[in-house]
């Protein structure tokens, strides 16, 4: 008689982490990250012509939806309206860049035949109160040299601009083209982008919501008001007959978008300086000018603008577009609050699951609620 036989090893249950169910799982997901991982590095040089398309098509979406309306032909209505928007964004943006890359060049050369001249040096000895005040941070800091470096810089600057014209209008032809397919396409890639998502839909549907809502904010409620103060400064200097209207315009209006920062970093020195100069009729109207109106224009048109949407708090804001230039550059005004605005909402997500949860827990600690007895079920109502 042989010997008991030995029972067949038993398969590992499916909760092992050995399991080949589980396995396989791990290797999905090792594999999903490395594409995820690739894909993000083939698309990272188009993020920001992406980004400026991405709020471009927000913008043009309600134009988008009444050409389809009236014609039923997306194709077509999409061509227009990026025709409309390069007519109203291209055009004037085309021109303003000649204009501020001559006046940087001429900004630069008068700058430096007066600091060469030492014309600056005698407007501070005529001012007593403030002229040994100035003359001593000239002696620590080298205010001349310190001009000097700064105007060759900005001409530097100036030169690349021109150079990378050629990258500019790349990226400018690829937005388009992101634009168009956006607008176009955009309800297949609304679905896409659902039926991928994790969220359940009214998440989902909230968390686009919010995005829409950043979009809108930053390019009307910042964009649109910074352009509105330079505009207004910019006009000032040309009435007053300052030197660079457009470049100094243009300044403040980059200033206008950074929070906490503003126009009066360049009115208030310029008034200062022509005060200096004996000039202050002009001192006073550039002061006036900039304190009541450009400063004061914020506070009036971003109501109007944007009305009751959710805004940022000032510190996040000021992370999201400082920290958004820095990682995505230029298209950062947009992706830098736009991704803020995602990680916010899914921090909030997640807080609201773990909130429900707890009540779950909670409720299966107290237990079911006891149950009446016969006497008490009986007994009529007090």
């Amino acid at each position: 008689m042989s010997g008991p036989q030995a029972d067949p090893p038993s398969p590992p249950p499916e909760d092992d982490w050995g399991s080949r169910a589980h396995v396989q799982t791990l290797l999905l997901m090792g594999v999903t990250a490395l594409g995820l991982y690739l894909c993000y590095g083939m698309a990272a040089p188009f993020l920001p012509s992406l980004g400026w398309a991405l709020a471009l098509a927000v913008i043009g979406m309600p134009l988008q939806q009444r050409l389809e309306a009236a014609w039923h032909r997306p194709n077509l209505a999409a061509a227009l309206s990026i025709l409309l928007i390069a007519l109203i964004v291209v055009v004037p943006a085309a021109l303003l860049g000649r204009s501020l890359v001559q006046q940087a060049a001429t900004s630069a050369q008068v700058v430096q035949e007066k600091m060469a001249s030492g014309e600056w040096r005698d407007a501070l000895k005529s001012q007593p109160t403030l002229g040994p005040l100035l003359a001593r941070i000239d002696q620590q800091l080298d205010l001349g040299e310190a001009v000097k470096s700064s105007t060759a810089w900005l001409t530097e600057k100036a030169a690349s601009l021109v150079k990378g014209s050629v990258y500019q209008l790349a990226a400018l032809l690829l937005t388009f083209y992101l634009l168009f397919f956006l607008l176009r396409d955009r309800r297949l890639a609304l679905h896409a982008l659902r039926q991928m998502s994790p969220l359940p839909d009214a998440e989902m549907t909230r968390l686009l919501r919010r995005v829409r809502d950043t979009i809108y904010v930053t390019v009307y409620g910042t964009l649109a008001v910074s352009a509105v103060q330079g505009v207004l400064g910019g006009l000032m200097f040309w009435w007053l007959g300052l030197s660079a209207p457009v470049l100094w315009g243009m300044v403040m209006a980059v200033l206008g978008i950074v929070p906490v920062l503003g126009t009066f970093i360049v009115w208030l020195p310029a008034a200062a300086f022509l005060a200096l100069e004996g000039d202050w009729g002009r001192a006073a109207v550039l002061a006036l000018w900039g304190l009541f109106v450009v400063s004061t224009c914020d506070n009036l048109l971003r109501p109007m603008l944007v009305g009751k949407v959710l805004r940022l708090h000032t510190v996040l804001a000021f992370i999201s577009v400082v920290g958004g230039l820095f990682v995505f550059g230029a298209a950062g005004l947009i992706l830098g609050p736009v991704t803020l605005t995602v990680t916010l909402v899914l921090l909030e997500t997640w807080a609201r699951r773990g909130a429900a949860g707890e009540a779950v827990v909670k409720a299966l600690a107290d237990g079911p609620a006891p149950s009446p007895s016969p006497a008490e079920s009986r007994a009529p109502p007090a």
